[in-house]
């Protein structure tokens, strides 16, 4: 799995291309040549990015899902919506396709902020709002996600 570090703001062209951060692709050195998937977002309106390994175990999960289930089926044709393969090109860009672009409300001005295991692609402005809040409600937040978790990582 990977651990992937980095919050950076970055531009997008005219054709939907942004220059990949020279950090995340230290990170990702080993997944660059696989690619990636790009996908809508299941809570906000921003992208999610997997390197394509990661990718691959988030659709195993999927396709474990009972398909005679119709609740099962209707979450995976909206949880697959939009999903497309993405590279870099020989300089380094990524290009984002227009369909997403416009689901996400990309302008020009972009955030590309980790998640753990994948990668968000935010319209700046977007991402500011999302994490913008107060400290005493996070506090809370913290407490309520995390509070009763082991201290010790499981292997």
């Amino acid at each position: 799995m990977s651990n992937i570090i980095g919050t950076y703001e970055c531009k997008v062209d005219v054709k939907g291309r942004l220059m990949f951060p020279v950090a995340f692709k230290g990170q990702l050195e080993k997944s660059l040549s696989n690619g990636f998937v790009i996908k809508r977002s299941i809570f906000r309106k921003c992208l999610e990015l997997y390197p394509f390994e990661e990718w691959d175990l988030e659709s195993k999960r999927i396709n474990n899902l009972n398909r005679f289930v119709k609740k099962n089926v209707d979450f995976i044709r909206k949880f697959m919506a939009g999903v497309k393969t993405v590279e870099l090109d020989v300089t380094g860009r990524l290009l984002i396709p227009k369909d997403l672009i416009h689901y996400a409300n990309i302008k020009k001005e972009i955030v590309l902020a980790s998640v753990v295991n994948k990668i968000e692609i935010w319209d700046k402005s977007e991402y500011e709002k999302a994490v913008d809040y107060d400290s005493d409600e996070f506090a809370d937040l913290a407490e309520e996600v995390m509070g009763d978790i082991e201290t010790e990582p499981k292997s």
